[in-house]
């Protein structure tokens, strides 16, 4: 198990877990591990949930903490953000028909994005597309309704590139931090309030990841 930095920076800290078996109860335990370490209290007094929309929820006495769970075949992700709204999505790689899927779900200038890259690369493609767009409607607290899939996100010119605006969304980064072999992990923030910005504007949200 690593060790979590907890700086004063705006961070999203990530929790990355197996779980071959019951992964709500991972899920659990990752949310109160979340809460001790960023809320400052003991595990007895970390309460987790679920709201009536199925958003995941961390409260401490008087404290609560914006957290994402996502889950794959055999893997528990929870994610954490003080400074305010965060989304996380994960996807193992497998098969799948990345162009027909792009076109049938995606916005027209990604599918034909993905539609000039070689085969082999098409499906990491979709991938980093879907968990971008999953990660981005839970950090915007509405999951892919209303056009989600649809939602243009920004291409990525390097698998790891962190984080990158999201065109039309205002304040809303999403990248991809390095996850391991056989999964593709995506994080957003909403950074709108008055978040520091680097070179071309971009928010200095920093990823810190714990693999368990």
């Amino acid at each position: 198990m690593g060790e979590l930095p907890v700086s004063g920076r705006d961070t999203v800290h990530v929790w990355v877990s197996a779980a071959p078996g019951d992964r709500p109860e991972v899920a659990r335990r990752l949310l109160r591990r979340a809460g001790c370490t960023l809320l400052g209290r003991a595990e007895r007094e970390v309460g987790v949930g679920r709201g009536p929309d199925g958003r995941p929820w961390v409260r401490a006495g008087a404290g609560s903490l914006p957290v994402s769970v996502s889950h794959a075949e055999g893997v528990v992700v929870v994610a954490a953000r003080p400074a305010g709204p965060v989304g996380v999505d994960v996807e193992r790689r497998r098969a799948l028909p990345a162009l027909a899927l792009a076109q049938r779900w995606y916005a027209p200038p990604e599918a034909r994005w993905l539609g000039d890259l070689p085969d082999d690369a098409r499906v990491e493609a979709f991938l980093l597309l879907w968990t971008a767009k999953e990660a981005v409607g839970k950090a915007l607290g509405r999951g892919l309704r209303a056009g989600g899939l649809r939602r243009r996100m920004p291409v990525p010119a390097h698998p790891h590139e962190l984080l990158r605006p999201v065109p039309g969304q205002a304040g809303l980064r999403v990248g991809h931090p390095a996850c391991g072999a056989g999964l593709v992990l995506a994080v957003a923030v909403d950074a709108a309030v008055d978040g520091e910005t680097g070179p071309a504007g971009r928010a200095q949200v920093e990823v810190s990841l714990v693999f368990e």
